[in-house]
């Protein structure tokens, strides 16, 4: 039996058509008629390599015009000529600027797209299961107790982001990465009973409609999944389409069918991805964020720090501060990981370690429920601990969040300084050690 939750008056909040801009739409955003001709060329050389998409929502209320290009949403959402190396982005701009067909820019897109590491982190070779004997494509089982599971129809965003490391999900079907049986989730899990927490991702899950989400969950709810005890839904919708939980004509079922899972004894949490507290300013996402806590869901809030777009520490302490007062919970600083875009949006792990620190020291107990700076990397989470001096030598202090093999977890162990390392790969033991302790077990699995 479905539950309700109330909603405030529709009126109250007048909800827009969506309306949504893909590259082939670009030259409709009136926007950005008031840019110099160049930059709209440049964006749309970029936005024929990485996927773009926005909706009016984030041009109308999240972007401040008279700051383009340095606002922090409109680099958040609309391709930057740095997003792409010069050699790639002359060669797309030389054909977009001759006689040109669709087949070709598909083709040189294509190309350039394979070099930007298109599935990092071991995610297509060693995150994919088998289930009776199959390789089960959708689901991505790399942590002993969490499943994450692509729904096909949830493999798109509201908004598209510029940094995102799942941007090879919408570019084409052959570097996608989904499924649309639920049996088979719900077997899979039922089988696996060392299984604790679900991640429903994408994409964006919640650009599905309630009845398609109702169908991977409502199961839970069995005797059989007493074992999940908690289901996670990443998403961008409470800053990028609010009105997916206030005027969306199915928001009272998505919130009936949060608080039915609440109400059945698992721990539920929207994991928002919020990149700047500008995306908290307008009435309709504390709305969004009052009517989610009412049905007892958690939120909780991760981002990665990027250049261009958040670096500043104080920024990233008001939000945390905004955060915790509105009812979220601060979960997550990550570092930009190592594919697409990341060239524009890198930062040192030295200033990424600083920032959280400098953020991290401005907020009270009650928001250092946040962790990081973190790397998603190959053998595990990887958080800067810090950089410090030890016998002589400048290292990073370094411990796994998370890990391929649990007794990694925990275990500090320390790398050479270096000033350009932007990821894992880019540090070397310290101490004059050959591998760090972790090295050879990873390179087995």
């Amino acid at each position: 039996m479905q539950q309700t939750v109330k909603l405030q008056p529709a009126e109250a909040y007048q909800p827009p058509r969506f309306t949504v801009y893909q590259h082939r739409q670009i030259d409709k955003i009136e926007q950005l008629d008031k840019l110099p001709e160049h930059l709209r060329f440049q964006m749309k050389v970029v936005a024929n390599v990485f996927p773009f998409r926005v909706n009016n929502f984030v041009i109308e209320e999240l972007i401040d015009w008279d700051k383009v290009p340095n606002d922090p949403v409109f680099q958040l959402t609309f391709p930057q000529r740095g997003m792409l190396d010069d050699e790639s982005y002359e060669q797309m701009a030389d054909l977009l600027s001759r006689e040109h067909t669709p087949e070709e820019v598909f083709n040189l897109a294509t190309k350039i797209r394979q070099k930007l590491n298109p599935h990092p982190a071991g995610q297509m070779e060693k995150n994919v299961p088998e289930y009776e004997g199959e390789r089960v494509d959708g689901i991505q089982h790399k942590y002993k107790e969490t499943v994450l599971f692509f729904p096909s129809q949830g493999q798109y965003c509201h908004s598209y982001c510029t940094f995102c490391f799942r941007w090879a999900q919408f570019v084409g079907k052959a570097t996608r990465f989904n499924n649309n049986d639920a049996e088979l989730l719900h077997n899979y899990l039922a089988e696996h009973t060392e299984v604790t927490d679900l991640l429903m991702t994408g994409g964006d899950p919640m650009v599905m409609r309630t009845v398609k989400l109702r169908k991977y969950l409502e199961a839970l709810k069995e005797p059989r999944f007493d074992h999940i005890r908690t289901i996670r839904i990443g998403t961008k919708s409470l800053t990028f389409w609010p009105f997916r939980y206030v005027t969306d004509p199915d928001a009272q079922e998505l919130l009936a069918l949060l608080k039915e899972l609440v109400d059945a004894g698992k721990h539920v949490s929207i994991m928002a991805h919020v990149n700047h507290k500008q995306e908290l300013r307008t009435e309709v996402t504390r709305e969004a964020i009052k009517l989610i806590r009412k049905t007892g869901a958690q939120i909780r809030t991760q981002a990665p720090l990027l250049n261009n777009i958040n670096v500043d520490a104080d920024m990233w302490a008001d939000m945390w501060k905004e955060q915790t007062q509105l009812g979220m919970i601060p979960y997550y600083m990550f570092i930009e990981r190592d594919t697409g875009a990341k060239r524009y949006f890198e930062i040192p792990l030295h200033k990424t370690w600083e920032t959280f620190r400098e953020a991290y020291k401005q907020v009270s107990g009650v928001s250092r429920t946040v962790r990081g700076p973190s790397m998603s990397a190959g053998p595990g989470k990887v958080e800067v601990s810090g950089v410090t001096e030890v016998a002589g030598e400048k290292v990073f202090v370094l411990r796994f969040i998370q890990a391929r093999n649990p007794d990694w977890v925990q275990r500090p162990f320390f790398a050479k300084f270096d000033e350009n390392a932007h990821w894992l790969d880019d540090l070397k033991p310290a101490f004059g050690e050959e591998k760090f302790f972790w090295q050879d077990e990873y390179d087995a699995m």
